[in-house]
């Protein structure tokens, strides 16, 4: 059996074979750092954390770039707008720097929350100025680049084949589109800017000189630079949403190989939307749900990531908060099978459980059909050794967190005393009281277990 992924540039199902045998060369794009990251945005991290995962699961020496995109991404995808960068720190009355670094530390922060293991190269744009200015050259000595009033573009009449990642059939409604609207001075509807001037008598937080004027990055050339530094003019993958997909990846592969005149990424991978009340989860249209939302609701993060392996990365996935509950539940039940059989003295592992799992990787990321494996092991009369050998190799694939037991968290004052007194009336044996107590305290959200030591309470 051999891996096989989806390729949104052939719009089929392909063999991978990397560049190098068994190495994988990996560009992910990072966040804009303007904002927290809502469980939208994570959806797509999960899917790469499980790619990545799967590679090194089939002993691939992997390594993955994943930008941070602290300037030139402008509120406006016709290359119009504010740099949400300074929108960011005119809402917060800090400095876009300051922004940056809060965000992209939170972002980081809710990665690990999520297991979702980090880059091996972790790059930022505005440590990159120099590559990108160096890109932005090449393509005005091959003839790509023009020049208007407020910056520098990209001609994309002069790149044959542009527009062929997102298909035919898209890139008529993209020229006819709103994007053309805002600037005339634009050759075609589709140019993109590569350098972006300042305002004339504003001096920007974020800018720098360049032989052009003075200015920044256009948020496209950031990622091609970037990515061909720390991978080469041609890598294996490259990830990201399937909101890149009409413009920041097709732009990517304009500028990218216009420069070289060679294959950029050889093989692109889209994850598809979170669904929130039928439409996409995004901060524009208010579905806006941060991963701390989720926790004070009582969900753990990995009860997230568990949601996300319950519909495959290219199948637009529903949220709701009754879906997550069941999410949440599931995962409590195999990670309660796991600890099960946690101390049990390991044998092998049962080979059709195992072929199944491994075949629903090599199935293009097939994670429904991955859980389904693992749960038929747990629900299988196999010996527990052997469960216990399923369920540590799925793990470091999962991600879930299956053999860490609970380790609860301090409880509100008003809850600690009522469980505390639930304890004193069990030792007077006024069973009764501490029945009451009981309910008082899932009503509250707190289910309390009794074990030889002592009463043990969790989470609902």
């Amino acid at each position: 059996m051999a891996l096989e992924l989806f390729n949104t540039l052939t719009r089929r199902r392909e063999l991978f074979e990397p560049l190098e045998p068994r190495k994988a060369g990996l560009y992910t794009c990072g966040p804009t750092v303007y904002n927290y990251q809502h469980v939208g945005n994570y959806r797509t991290y999960v899917f790469e954390d499980v790619l990545v995962r799967t590679l090194k699961f089939l002993e691939y020496e992997v390594r993955r770039v994943m930008n941070i995109t602290d300037v030139g991404h402008l509120t406006s995808q016709a290359d119009e707008g504010e740099d949400k960068m300074e929108v960011g720190a005119a809402r917060e009355g800090k400095t876009a720097w300051d922004i940056a670094k809060f965000y992209t530390e939170a972002f980081l922060r809710d990665c690990a929350e999520l297991n979702i293991l980090p880059p091996d190269i972790l790059c930022k744009a505005t440590d990159h100025i120099e590559e990108q200015q160096g890109l932005i050259r090449r393509l005005e000595t091959a003839g790509y680049i023009y020049m208007i009033s407020d910056g520098l573009y990209f001609d994309t009449s002069k790149f044959n084949g542009y527009g062929r990642l997102m298909g035919a059939d898209h890139i008529g409604g993209l020229k006819a589109g709103a994007r053309v609207e805002a600037n005339p001075q634009k050759k075609n509807p589709t140019d993109f800017a590569v350098w972006k001037f300042s305002p004339k008598g504003k001096k920007r937080q974020m800018e720098w000189d360049s032989p052009w004027g003075a200015g920044f990055p256009g948020w496209h050339v950031e990622c091609s630079a970037m990515a061909m530094k720390y991978l080469g003019e041609t890598f294996d993958i490259h990830c990201g949403g399937v909101d890149h997909i009409p413009i920041h990846h097709t732009n990517e592969i304009a500028q990218s190989e216009g420069a070289t005149k060679k294959v950029f990424a050889r093989l692109w991978m889209h994850g598809e939307f979170l669904l929130m009340n039928q439409a996409k989860m995004a901060k524009s249209e208010g579905g806006f749900v941060k991963l701390s939302d989720l926790k004070e609701r009582g969900f753990e993060p990995l009860d997230y990531r568990y949601h996300c392996f319950t519909a495959h990365y290219r199948k637009q996935l529903d949220f709701t908060w009754e879906s997550l509950e069941s999410s949440k539940t599931a995962r409590r039940r195999l990670r309660e099978a796991a600890l099960a059989v946690k101390d049990e003295p390991l044998r092998f592992a049962c080979a059709d459980h195992e072929k199944a799992f491994r075949a629903a990787l090599e199935d293009d990321l097939n994670m429904p059909g991955a859980l389904a494996a693992v749960w038929d092991c747990v629900k299988s009369n196999v010996p527990s050794g052997s469960k216990r050998a399923i369920l540590q190799r799925a793990e470091n694939l999962l991600g879930l967190g299956l053999f860490k037991a609970d380790v609860p968290s301090e409880l509100p004052p008003e809850l600690q005393q009522l469980l505390d007194r639930r304890a004193k009336a069990r030792a007077d044996k006024n069973f009764k009281e501490a029945d009451v107590l009981r309910r008082d305290l899932e009503i509250n959200g707190i289910l309390v277990e009794d074990t030889k030591a002592g009463q043990k309470w969790r989470r609902r």
